[in-house]
């Protein structure tokens, strides 16, 4: 028995040495290692070797097995090496390497971070809610009723189910009075909204709304006027011409739309509308309370103030954009631009 196995690993140290691949290698290992090898086989002959000869002989199958399976992995850590070096073969070493490319924030997403970050610093946190509507969230309790142009098949994305696709953050503003313990609210909702228009350089199916919401005791137009003020100066800066204009929304009273003045080299300024808003309707309080069955939100308690704004049309006006659909194009051309 001592015989055969020194046998065995005299064959191998000598076939080890013509292996010249990966499948020599396999051949090799199942040769002498594997379930019909011929190390295997003779490990099996261990039953038929005396007690006394028992020690010396498994002793020897042990270092066998170990010089074996060394082989092994000493060939298959040298053949690694090799294809190593033939896939680099021819590779110059010195070339300089390519340049990395640097990324950096889509123009929608800069513009949201930093309207964002300015109404943190007055103490605005964020709400979220699904874009996924009920009529009510979106439409009922925002005081908007049945015949209005926005609750047609023809404006809005609905579902068989009777829901929609929300056509405002407003709706966020809706859910997060239901759901607060009561006043003081103050919370901005930015995400996309969805309308049924026309695809041009300044409509698109989908866009980026910011939309703002402030309830508690004795909020007046003074806090709404002086809150948006700060924000579109820190936005686009302190010199920044802004007006107020009288208008019309469901769901406020008074409501404004904020325009802004644009001056361009060589062109003569003007007036360009940037947003919405106004003293929360107090039939809005009135729904809330109905859905909540208290009244937390009743307009002799409370007053409060919300305002909306397109991201997308910030954007466009701070860096000159005069197409809406260049943020969506995915084109690198324009997007390296805001790098």
């Amino acid at each position: 028995m001592l015989d055969e196995l020194s046998a065995i690993q005299s064959d191998a140290l000598s076939a080890i040495d013509s292996v010249d691949s990966e499948t020599a290698l396999e051949e090799f290992r199942i040769c002498f290692l594997g379930k019909k090898g011929r190390l295997t086989a003779a490990a099996a002959g261990m039953r038929n070797v005396s007690k006394e000869d028992k020690p010396a002989v498994g002793q020897k199958l042990n270092e066998v097995r170990k010089t074996i399976t060394g082989l092994v992995e000493k060939c298959t850590v040298e053949l690694a090496a090799l294809k190593d070096a033939e896939a680099v073969a021819g590779i110059d070493p010195t070339l300089p390497a390519r340049p990395l490319t640097q990324g950096a924030g889509h123009p929608l997403s800069q513009m949201l971070n930093r309207a964002v970050d300015t109404l943190h610093q007055l103490g605005f946190a964020i709400a979220e809610g699904p874009e996924i509507e009920t009529e009510w969230h979106c439409f009922d309790a925002l005081n908007t009723p049945q015949d209005h142009p926005a609750r047609n098949e023809k404006d809005t994305f609905y579902f068989d189910s009777g829901k929609l696709l929300r056509t405002h953050t407003s709706t966020v503003q809706v859910r997060t009075m239901e759901g607060v313990a009561g006043p003081p609210v103050r919370i901005i909702a930015p995400g996309s909204a969805f309308r049924r228009d026309e695809i041009d350089a300044t409509h698109s199916i989908s866009f980026t709304q910011l939309e703002g919401l402030y309830v508690d005791r004795d909020v007046t137009v003074a806090d709404l006027k002086g809150t948006l003020e700060y924000f579109f100066h820190s936005i686009f800066g302190k010199d920044t011409e802004l007006r107020f204009r009288p208008h019309f929304f469901p769901f406020t009273e008074p409501s404004f739309e904020i325009d802004v003045k644009l001056h361009a080299a060589g062109k003569t300024s003007r007036w360009i509308e940037i947003a919405g808003c106004g003293m929360v309707d107090p039939a809005v309080f009135e729904s809330i309370n109905s859905q909540r069955k208290d009244d937390l939100f009743s307009p002799d308690r409370v007053s409060g103030f919300a305002f909306g704004l397109g991201i997308d049309r910030l954007a466009m006006i701070m860096h000159g954009i005069p197409d809406l659909r260049l943020f969506s194009d995915n084109d690198v051309r324009f997007l390296r631009q805001f790098a």
